[in-house]
């Protein structure tokens, strides 16, 4: 994941939490869980700085969008024990980034709800359609 890539992704990310209206914290991390971009929009809560990036880290984690965990919780029962995964943030607003179907990073946004982070985060994702270089 290029520094390049990292702010593509940020940016569009960006775009859609401002013209929402929305302060966001995005981060963008590469497929070892590595902080490439961190970006905290004007009066975004400082809160969801660390938020964001445990989103971005459970995606690379465990190659899966968190609200595969939200869910899981959700559901209940056995699912409960998702509690005790290490690293596994229930909440969504986490999503692969994928270059020719492979995983090349993660985004993780915080600061709304979690189906608006989710909308965010969607949008730094689909900026990287297209994208061959990481």
């Amino acid at each position: 994941m290029s520094l390049e890539l990292a702010r593509k992704v940020a940016a569009a990310a960006e775009a859609e939490a401002t013209a929402a209206g929305w302060p966001m914290v995005i981060a963008v991390m590469d497929s070892a869980a590595n902080l490439v971009v961190l970006h905290k929009m004007d009066h975004a809560q400082t809160g969801s700085v660390p938020i964001a990036q445990a989103k971005a880290e459970s995606v690379v984690k465990f190659k899966r969008p968190t609200k595969a965990f939200e869910d899981a919780l959700t559901a209940g029962g056995i699912n409960l024990r998702l509690l005790a995964t290490l690293g596994a943030c229930p909440l969504e607003g986490g999503l692969p980034l994928l270059v020719e179907g492979r995983l090349v990073g993660a985004i993780g946004v915080s600061g709304m709800q979690s189906t608006q982070d989710a909308q965010v985060a969607a949008s730094g994702a689909r900026a990287m359609a297209g994208s061959a270089a990481c």
